[in-house]
């Protein structure tokens, strides 16, 4: 049965990609989408939090007020969606820029958490599913560490979050694990290839 998200989203390829924060993920799709091989396109997340200075409505986000979120949300207009705590900003995939994007031909990229990952492959089955994981956990905290950006207290949450996501690596169809940067990029562009 198709799903009516799915409807004519064969011309094009919808490929979601995951990780822990710091697994370089951002770094190794930019340098992918770099070379040009792919006719790749980085989905625009929404979200209700507010904007911050530098950021344009409809290239970093779309930004929405709660209300005009949730409504969306309730009419089913969301790929898959999710709030970071309870009563906080909430984040989430529009559908219709997606399909478009879709029917145009396009490589769109969504790079979600699992949770989100979950919710869109139920939809398209058929998505090129890739996690990109750091070489151990160690290193990951070691990255993370080395960012110096965040107290002791989120880096703490952050690695727990980092051990629930590395334990669902296998729910994904691939896994690229970064260790070298140029090693993760060729094998990220190897798997495009053959998807």
């Amino acid at each position: 049965m198709t799903s009516p998200h799915s409807a004519g989203a064969a011309d094009g390829k919808l490929i979601i990609v995951s990780g822990p924060s710091g697994a370089g993920k951002g770094t190794v799709l930019r340098r992918v989408r770099e070379e040009g091989l792919f006719p790749l396109v980085m989905s625009v997340s929404a979200t209700t939090r507010a904007k911050r200075p530098g950021e344009e409505d409809g290239v970093d986000y779309f930004f929405l007020t709660r209300e005009d979120f949730l409504a969306r949300r309730g009419r089913g207009e969301f790929l898959e969606s999710f709030e970071v705590y309870p009563g906080g900003a909430l984040y989430g995939t529009l559908a219709e820029p997606v399909m478009r994007q879709l029917k145009a031909g396009k490589w769109v990229v969504l790079e979600i958490d699992v949770k989100g990952a979950r919710q869109v492959r139920r939809s398209f089955p058929d998505a090129v599913s890739i996690f990109v994981q750091p070489p151990s956990f160690e290193v990951l905290e070691e990255r993370l560490r080395g960012r110096g950006t965040e107290s002791e207290e989120s880096l703490a949450k952050r690695l727990a979050q980092a051990k629930s996501e590395l334990a669902s690596a296998d729910e994904y169809k691939y896994r690229v694990v970064n260790d070298r940067l140029d090693d993760a990029v060729a094998d990220l562009t190897a798997i495009l290839k053959n998807c």
